[in-house]
């Protein structure tokens, strides 16, 4: 139980580490792509954009550890969705990948276009602008369809082990599909994903990992249950 003490406690720090990552990264991106310049900001924040691409690809790469940590505990009681939850983790970190490849493609875009001169805007252009369609594509698709799709299996691989309290495991299995429209209603140009209503959907999502990482450091997971499992393993 020792072991299972730690892997609650481990999973707990990596959500916590997602999050940070990448409320981080938007801090650092935020800036600069908001700048309508941004052929000429890009080369002028290399460092920053440098930085918020890698934050933004720990959160990724944390969230494909936790599948990977929390493993052993969700296949007791289901190793298929266990092993779903992987592979649906680790779709979801190619996004990211293509996402902040792109974006660091435009520094070197933007260090082009500045050396170039004005005169080459016209050729330029459309690169930028391909390369950070690209980012804001692959920012829908990843952390919010893939993200959501990938907490099915995971939240109700707990509401059916009872390993944390089932009020958690039914917060999840009704956010993930808020979550999920957040990201698909603005592929289709019926919501933007930063309005009021955009937030709403994404919010309780976001809110229950922190809640979950918290649960799950000070408390863990519930002892009695996985026990249970494993006397019926026997």
């Amino acid at each position: 139980m020792n072991t299972y003490r730690k892997t609650a406690r481990i999973v707990g720090i990596l959500f916590i580490i997602a999050t940070v990552a990448g409320f981080l990264s938007v801090a650092f991106l935020g800036p600069v792509l908001a700048d309508s310049d941004y052929l000429i900001s890009f080369s002028a924040s290399k460092n920053q954009v440098v930085m918020g691409a890698l934050l933004d690809l720990i959160g990724a790469a944390a969230f494909v550890i936790i599948s990977i940590v929390i493993f052993p505990v969700l296949k007791k009681h289901s190793e298929g969705l266990a092993l779903g939850y992987i592979v649906a983790r680790s779709f979801e970190a190619v996004p990211f990948i293509i996402g902040n490849i792109s974006l660091l493609s435009l520094i070197t875009v933007s260090q082009a276009y500045i050396q170039a001169g004005a005169e080459a805007t016209s050729s330029f252009l459309p690169i930028g602008t391909g390369l950070l369609a690209t980012y804001d594509w692959t920012q829908l698709l990843g952390p919010r369809v893939l993200a959501s799709l990938a907490a099915l299996p995971f939240y109700y691989v707990l509401y059916q082990s009872k390993i944390l309290p089932r009020w958690i495991s039914v917060w999840g299995l009704i956010g993930a599909p808020l979550y999920f429209a957040s990201g698909l209603l603005p592929m289709f140009d019926l919501l933007d994903p930063f309005s009021p209503i955009g937030v709403l959907l994404f919010l309780p999502a976001a809110l229950l990992e922190m809640v979950l990482a918290v649960w799950l450091i000070v408390k863990g997971f519930n002892s009695t249950a996985i026990d249970s499992e494993s006397v019926k393993q026997i």
